[in-house]
């Protein structure tokens, strides 16, 4: 468990603690008692930052994506090759899994399964989707394949493959025989190679 320092300000510990909980234990199963005594505020303080529980967990989400966003950013940037371009997604998701422990698959797919129609958090789920959607077939594009939206479409399938394996693995330590991401990734590049998505020249 983090221990919150009374220093930071409230609101940035109410998002820390809920982060660390909602992806922990679930969104449905971590109650507001326990985010605030990880994140040491009174429920009055929550509550003037936030429109209640389902409020901080649309600004949980929000967060999140965020850093995921600033964090695929980063690796694009430091990449030039178009096919690294590409395959990136599977780079950046290693980098956000060292730098935030998320070792436990994707905290919008799990949100998905929890959260009913309307919810606020919704909008970020969305956003993680059209992010995901639109950039890979941009890249794809980019780096001159035949059909971007099949190219897109499946790397997006290998992509939450890995984030789910992840998760199985985080319950079956035995199934963690190396990255499932890594892993996902060397699929990808051969499935673009074997089908022959890659133009010559």
């Amino acid at each position: 468990m983090s221990t919150r320092p009374a220093t930071r300000p409230a609101r940035e510990r109410l998002l820390a603690a809920a982060g660390e909980l909602f992806y922990e234990s679930g969104i449905a199963a971590t109650g507001v008692d326990a985010v605030l005594a990880r994140a040491r505020v009174a429920p009055a303080t929550m509550y003037a930052h936030f429109a209640g529980k389902d409020g901080l967990v649309a600004a949980y989400l929000q967060r999140r994506y965020e850093l995921w966003e600033q964090t695929w950013d980063e690796v694009l940037a430091e990449r030039t090759d178009p096919v690294d371009r590409l395959l990136s997604v599977f780079d950046a998701v290693d980098r956000f899994r060292e730098r935030e422990g998320s070792g436990r698959g994707c905290a919008f797919l799990a949100a998905a399964t929890e959260l009913p129609h309307g919810h606020p958090g919704h909008p970020w789920l969305q956003a993680d989707s059209r992010l995901l959607t639109q950039r890979l077939r941009e890249l794809a594009a980019a780096a001159g394949v035949t059909d971007p939206d099949e190219v897109a479409t499946t790397l997006l399938l290998c992509y939450d493959g890995a984030l789910a394996r992840a998760a199985r693995e985080s319950t079956s330590p035995e199934l963690a025989a190396g990255s499932s991401v890594t892993r996902a990734r060397a699929l990808a590049a051969g499935w673009l190679a074997a089908r022959g998505h890659l133009r010559a020249g």
